[in-house]
């Protein structure tokens, strides 16, 4: 499972995402990438399951993730009265803004093969996104 090693602080509040990325919008280590165009948050098992279905669609390339969960999201047992406190971190999730390059492919793979690869990671995410190129390609 994704985490970070440690951290300062075990809890986080949930903060607001606004606006557009301005970091890591453009495809930087592969020749294709997909692209995220809408803002929230993705699980470090959703990060998982999406890597591995890019590896499995092409072996032979190489994948990059661009993105890393960094927050951790708290929750309550379930059937718990009100006013116990915040409840203990249950997972970890990545912040992502509209614009994000999430996933990379790269290593000599063509397009058709990368279109297909990063269609089934983007079957995996819970947020819409599009398939990308690097500029000047």
């Amino acid at each position: 499972m994704l985490m970070p090693k440690r951290v300062k602080w075990r809890k986080q509040q949930r903060g607001k995402i606004k606006g557009v990325a301005t970091q890591g919008n453009f495809v930087a280590f592969g020749e294709y990438g997909l692209q995220v165009l809408e803002l929230g948050w993705i699980p470090s098992n959703v990060i998982e399951a999406a890597r591995v279905a890019a590896v499995r669609a092409v072996p032979d390339a190489r994948v990059y993730i661009r993105i890393f969960p960094h927050k951790p999201v708290t929750s309550t047992p379930e059937e718990t009265r009100m006013g116990t406190g915040k409840g203990e971190p249950d997972y970890w999730t990545a912040v992502v803004k509209p614009g994000t390059v999430a996933f990379e492919v790269g290593g000599g793979v063509s397009e058709v093969d990368a279109r297909r690869a990063m269609a089934k990671v983007a079957h995996k995410l819970p947020l819409r996104c599009r398939f990308v190129k690097r500029r000047g390609h």
